[in-house]
């Protein structure tokens, strides 16, 4: 209601100036574009219009709800999201020509004008209702390249509405802003109404079943282990009722410190008897909890509340913590593997995700924590950028037993997953799960190099080749990589100080963890700090032991792996 009466309150002011001290001059714009008119602008205007036209808007809106209502999942609070849109602009746009009646521009038009006033546009609060909505659920569901085309696609649509109803002489200037505030004041207020909290909606499909391993009888033990920079009271709220919803008792919640970003917390938890340990946080604090539960049985969900969420991406979770947590529980758990590392100046430690010398590594440590605050992971392009032109460094490269490899390259990640920000697949290859790590090179030589591999991420493929591909690509069980100088690492997405070596080794099936895709079997509670193979998938032998030099001929990519295809499709 607020909103109607302050858009009457605008239309009226812009009819019936106060004590006529102005008179709004707006049909220079409509005039001067209806001179320049062009043919193919004709059409393309006319396309728009009918896009946001009253048919198309609500066979459009009535097929994305049905669909959303009768999936697999039945999601009807991303229906009511944008049904309730697309029906409260309709209803406000309606009241308000009923109390304002302003007179269409005076450029020749290029449509039959309806029977309602020119304040607000219509057409415009329809689109920003319907398209924005679709963008946003975009954002919300969909997966992989795709979601960010389509995010940008439904979202342009709204301005390139405004713009053909000004060309077409149907609308003042004004009347597309109100039509724009329209749409978008209602798609904010659907938004909180159905979508911001998402951790409170109605329990789904497999919401009312107890917890792995459990019965209704016996609710399980929980550990919230949450970084207090990220996490926010109301986020810890919306966890705490996804963990009630699925039969879980009140959870035991412990904050993160510089000190212990959540290693010490979650192996308190197992000492304490847990049964399930949330990391709700960033990669730092998914990887403490997975260091300190590796081994034990004790399974691991993630709400993720950083800006990478490397392995919360590639495990197939949604950005929001609460819809993560919720969705996670509901598939089950899982064994994926783990890598352990080290080097000159690094302790042995877990890693999840990746680990990285050069390039990736820089633009980690040189991107503040404000900058991803504020923007998320694009903050890292600038920083990227400007690291493009550095020094590429020399590399040595042990796979396995292999003989060493040498390369010059300017950057070099190991995975255990293959997905970066965006959907972007660096390593097509990779999988938590396959007991190998994933090795990547970049030696792009020149502008033609570094377009060809900005072409090779935008396309998902990566192929290995000679020294002057972009991309080479390694998989092996132990990886020992030495530079010829010191260079920036990171170790899941957390920066450490600059060295020469960086070692990983895979602990296959070393971590019990809740994902979508989980088979929902019951969990294996193998003795603690074993694996369900019987050894300490974190306690075997250094990671530097000697390496045994290869049969002449042999290729090193193949020392120890399983052999790797000449080109792959993300």
């Amino acid at each position: 209601m607020t909103q109607t009466v302050l858009m009457v309150l605008v239309g009226l002011t812009l009819t019936h100036p106060p004590l006529h001290l102005w008179r709004p001059g707006e049909n220079g714009l409509t005039d001067r574009l209806a001179a320049g008119r062009e043919p193919a602008l004709d059409n393309v205007t006319a396309w728009l219009s009918i896009l946001a036209s009253t048919g198309v808007v609500v066979a459009v809106a009535g097929v994305a709800v049905l669909a959303l209502l009768v999936g697999s999942r039945r999601r009807w609070r991303e229906a009511a999201f944008l049904g309730g849109a697309v029906a409260a602009q309709s209803a406000v746009f309606l009241l308000v020509t009923l109390c304002v009646d302003r007179p269409r521009p005076t450029a020749p038009p290029l449509d039959t004008a309806p029977p309602t006033s020119s304040f607000p546009s219509g057409h415009v609060g329809a689109a920003v209702a319907l398209y924005g909505g679709l963008a946003v659920l975009a954002a919300l569901r969909v997966r992989g390249r795709l979601r960010p085309l389509l995010c940008v696609l439904a979202a342009l649509l709204p301005v390139l509405v405004a713009f053909s109803r000004l060309y077409r002489g149907m609308h003042h200037p004004t009347d597309v802003l109100a039509g724009l505030a329209n749409g978008g004041t209602t798609l904010w207020i659907m938004w909180r109404a159905f979508l911001a909290d998402r951790g409170r909606s109605t329990p789904s499909a497999g919401a009312d079943r107890a917890p792995v391993g459990s019965d209704r009888a016996s609710v399980g033990r929980a550990v919230v282990v949450y970084n207090p920079v990220l996490v926010d009271d109301d986020t810890l709220g919306r966890i705490d009722r996804v963990l009630a919803e699925r039969g879980w008792a009140a959870p035991t919640r412990t904050a993160t410190s510089v000190d212990d970003p959540g290693r010490g917390a979650a192996a308190d938890a197992v000492t304490a008897g847990a049964d399930l340990v949330v990391a709700c946080g960033g990669d730092g604090t998914v990887t403490a909890c997975s260091h300190a539960l590796a081994g034990t049985g004790v399974a691991l969900a993630i709400a993720p509340c950083g800006t990478g969420n490397l392995l919360a991406r590639n495990l197939g979770l949604p950005s929001d913590p609460a819809r993560a947590l919720a969705d996670a529980l509901d598939g089950g758990p899982r064994r994926i593997d783990l890598a352990l590392a080290d080097g000159d100046g690094i302790p042995a430690t877990v890693v999840s995700a990746m680990a990285g010398i050069g390039l990736d590594a820089a633009t980690m440590a040189d991107t503040s924590r404000s900058a991803k605050d504020r923007l998320g992971w694009p903050a890292y392009l600038p920083p990227l950028v400007r690291h493009l032109g550095d020094r590429r460094m020399r590399l040595t490269i042990t796979l396995d037993d292999g003989r060493p490899i040498h390369r010059r390259a300017a950057m070099a990640l190991i995975g255990n997953v293959g997905a970066l920000q965006g959907g972007i697949r660096l390593l097509p290859g990779a999988r938590p799960d396959d007991g190998l790590l994933d090795l990547v090179l970049l030696h792009p030589r020149g502008l033609a190099g570094w377009s060809a591999a900005a072409a090779r991420l935008l396309t998902g493929r990566v192929a290995p080749g000679g020294g002057a591909a972009p991309f080479e690509h390694f998989q092996a069980r132990r990886i020992h990589l030495t530079a010829d100088g010191d260079q920036p690492r990171e170790l899941d997405g957390e920066s450490l100080p600059p060295g020469r070596t960086l070692r990983l080794a895979v602990r296959p099936a070393a971590l019990l963890v809740h994902t979508p895709s989980g088979d929902g079997s019951p969990v294996d509670r193998s003795p603690e700090g074993e694996s369900p193979c019987g050894e300490s998938p974190l306690d075997e032998p250094p990671l530097d032991g000697p390496p045994v030099a290869a049969p002449e001929g042999d290729d090193p990519r193949r020392a120890g792996t399983k052999p790797v295809p000449a080109e792959r499709s993300a």
